[in-house]
């Protein structure tokens, strides 16, 4: 798949789209992350993208041209199936929609920075607003590093074990289980004996006691309206 990212700050997330997890991928040829600087599409002699609000409000506010034009420029090369904006009243991003989004061909991400964007380019060039919780940052670049990382990881090929990117929290509205690693026992602090049992029925079984025990201590708001 194909993520590119539209910002004024491309140097906030240049680094962290080529380590770890979306380098390995992009490396692969199993994705590519482009980031674009929104100031690069701007008429005005200063680069500028903001404008005061007509009314009055405070703030500045992200130009309907500049955006465009990006977003028009891209279109141009290929189709997106999805125009994301990073907004804290969007869609609330979760392993659902990671799920969802990974299964995309193309998607542009524009990240809201200032005080946010012009009405109109949320009304007739995006098709999608998200929030990655309910707060608010200086601009929605961390956000769009988030969801990006969140995709690309779910993508066949990227993770060399990939029944562990469906095996982590939140893929069945549940924190996961517990999980230790050797030795077994360490300073008298000792692994569960079921997990050393090699019986594979019975340690599914563990996990899945563990991850509803976990999550109805600690995320209750999972299980609502699953019976639990």
């Amino acid at each position: 798949m194909r993520i590119d990212i539209i910002t004024v700050l491309p140097e906030m997330i240049e680094g962290f789209v080529n380590e770890s997890i979306l380098a390995r991928a992009q490396k692969k040829n199993l994705a590519e992350i482009h980031l674009h600087n929104l100031r690069d599409y701007s008429t005005d002699k200063w680069r500028r993208v903001d404008d005061y609000p007509y009314g009055g409000f405070a703030g500045m506010v992200m130009q309907c041209e500049p955006i465009d034009r990006c977003i028009s420029a891209l279109k141009a090369q290929r189709h997106y199936d999805e125009v994301i904006f990073t907004s804290p009243d969007g869609q609330q991003f979760d392993q659902h929609v990671a799920n969802e989004l990974s299964l995309k061909g193309n998607i542009i991400i524009l990240c809201g920075h200032y005080k946010g964007v012009d009405q109109r380019v949320r009304d007739h060039l995006i098709t999608r607003e998200v929030s990655v919780g309910d707060y608010v940052l200086t601009g929605g670049e961390l956000a769009a590093a988030v969801m990006a990382d969140a995709i690309v990881r779910l993508i066949p090929g990227v993770i060399s074990d990939e029944q562990s990117a469906f095996s982590d929290c939140f893929q069945d509205d549940l924190l996961s289980a517990p999980i230790y690693t050797r030795p077994a026992n360490y300073k008298g602090w000792e692994v569960p004996p079921i997990l050393l049992s090699g019986n594979e029925a019975k340690i599914k079984a563990w996990e899945m006691e563990k991850a509803l025990e976990r999550t109805k201590q600690l995320r209750p708001d999972l299980l609502e309206g699953k019976g639990e």
